[in-house]
């Protein structure tokens, strides 16, 4: 990296830090997805569901996606295996959605290898930054 560049970087806003912080890490997830062929909206429901079971209307309000969005996010994963609708124990008319078996080794893959970039972009962290970046980034977040 030459001294120009890092110069650059250091003089950066906290929007611009911000922004292009999100940009490298919508490239990883865009080049993970892109090798196990499933687009970033996939990756993010797979983040989503891996450990739980959820229904159509929670997805909806987590992915910030319409009712039509989500049924057609939903129709390919489960046309492809990767999700299944079941009907809710509570109220017949609510639909659940999970992770299939195959599903789960996609996000297995998947998150192994999104998390080797993310610790290769971050290997110039020391121990105590990376702390402190998790809690700045938690603090952000827990204001959404």
């Amino acid at each position: 990296m030459n001294d120009n560049y890092s110069n650059l970087q250091s003089n950066l806003s906290i929007m611009d830090s911000l922004v292009q912080l999100s940009f490298l890490v919508h490239a990883i997830l865009n080049r993970v997805g892109a090798e196990h062929d499933v687009s970033i909206i996939q990756i993010r429901l797979f983040g989503i569901l891996r450990d739980r079971e959820l229904s159509m209307l929670q997805l909806a309000e987590y992915l910030n996606l319409d009712k039509s969005s989500i049924t057609g996010l939903i129709n390919r994963a489960e046309r492809r295996g990767l999700v299944e609708r079941t009907n809710s124990l509570y109220d017949r008319r609510v639909i659940n959605v999970r992770v299939t078996p195959e599903g789960q080794k996609i996000i297995q893959v998947a998150s192994s290898e999104i998390e080797r970039q993310i610790k290769t972009v971050t290997g110039t962290l020391s121990e105590y930054e990376r702390s402190q970046f998790i809690a700045l980034a938690s603090k952000i977040l827990g204001y959404l």
